[in-house]
């Protein structure tokens, strides 16, 4: 009994072994072009692009079987960081694509939700709550406003709302080059 139990701890060593040298041998190293151009796109897994994420988006752009012009909800902003990043010539929104809005965050109206939970399915960002028939609502910090939980519902009861830019929402359109200070140099 004891030497089986031996037996089998020395082939688990050595399997252990060989495993965790493949696993070093063999790593695969992500494409940190990838990484940068994954980095500037919404995040709003929404598939306008023609892709099914913005990973997949990143990786075509970055194997040059896509354009940089393919976001809508990312815009011009995202566009032109793109375009910056690749040190390629801004082009316009791409029309077949979609066109740029301004961004919103889906609304559930609680009080006509039936509880079906195909809204919950169709959201690529995990931002809907609720249960079989339950009333859902939206996590508003992670809705990325991909209108994607719209066409499945039906009793229409989620609309989408546009953020209002405020202190917490505003932010610059393009990064910002340093202004040279302006004021005359005092006198020592």
């Amino acid at each position: 009994m004891l030497t089986s139990i031996l037996a089998l701890s020395a082939l688990a060593l050595v399997f252990g072994l060989i495993l965790g040298f493949a696993a070093i041998r063999f790593k695969i190293e992500g494409d940190p072009l990838v990484e940068q151009i994954d980095a500037q796109l919404p995040q709003t897994q929404c598939g306008q692009c023609g892709f099914p994420g913005c990973r997949p988006y990143a990786e075509a752009i970055a194997a040059e079987e896509a354009e940089i012009n393919q976001c809508p909800p990312g815009g011009e902003a995202t566009i032109h960081a793109l375009a910056d990043l690749l040190d390629l010539e801004p082009l316009p929104l791409n029309p077949d694509n979609g066109a740029e809005s301004a961004k919103t965050v889906a609304f559930i109206d609680e009080q006509t939700c039936i509880g079906c939970t195909l809204c919950i399915q169709a959201c690529p960002v995990d931002a809907i709550l609720g249960a079989a028939k339950q009333m859902h609502t939206i996590i508003e910090s992670e809705c990325t406003g991909c209108d994607l939980c719209l066409p499945p519902c039906p009793v229409d009861c989620i609309e989408m709302i546009e953020i209002k830019k405020d202190m917490l929402t505003w932010k610059w359109p393009y990064p910002q080059k340093p202004v040279p200070d302006s004021r005359p140099e005092a006198s020592v």
